[in-house]
């Protein structure tokens, strides 16, 4: 019996490549091998002179350039790490919004430097569970927590600031 069956998938595996190889596979110079040519061809001509970027693609980066201008001239100041680890949940601005939409995270706008500063414990010593804000803070100290919460207390005298000068 397993003679029986091994002889079958010797003959479906021989099958098989003699049909492969009558298709033309790609290591056999058929058509699938062509396709892989042109690629080779493609790559090299690219590598040997850098594509000069189309309209489209200039306009694009322009208006990326305003949009994070504008975006950055509209909010108050914040500091990059608050950009890289807090505003894509809590907004820009601590808002809780971005472009109107309702992100993840609450609002911190209006919270008190000591609010803040609680919260971040309670998360950070798993007493509040949240596992975003624990992995974001574990690797931080006392001082790291007090420096977020300080400037995120500041917000509504950084917006004011920033009111009265326009």
């Amino acid at each position: 019996m397993k003679n029986i069956i091994v002889g079958l998938l010797t003959l479906v595996i021989v099958g098989l490549a003699v049909w492969t190889g009558m298709h033309g596979g790609a290591y056999n110079g058929g058509e699938h091998g062509k396709v892989i040519a042109d690629i080779g061809n493609r790559q090299a001509a690219t590598t040997a002179q850098p594509q000069e970027k189309s309209d489209r693609e200039k306009e694009n980066e322009e208006l990326n350039a305003l949009r994070q201008k504008a975006g950055n001239m509209a909010a108050f100041k914040v500091s990059d790490e608050y950009k890289s680890k807090c505003s894509s949940c809590h907004g820009v601005n601590g808002s809780g919004e971005q472009n109107g939409k309702k992100l993840m995270g609450p609002k911190l706008f209006g919270q008190s430097s000591d609010a803040i500063y609680t919260k971040l414990e309670n998360f950070k010593s798993g007493r509040v569970e949240n596992m975003v804000m624990k992995g974001l803070l574990i690797h931080m100290n006392e001082d790291d927590l007090k420096r977020f919460a300080n400037e995120i207390g500041e917000f509504p005298a950084r917006a004011e600031a920033v009111k009265s000068q326009n």
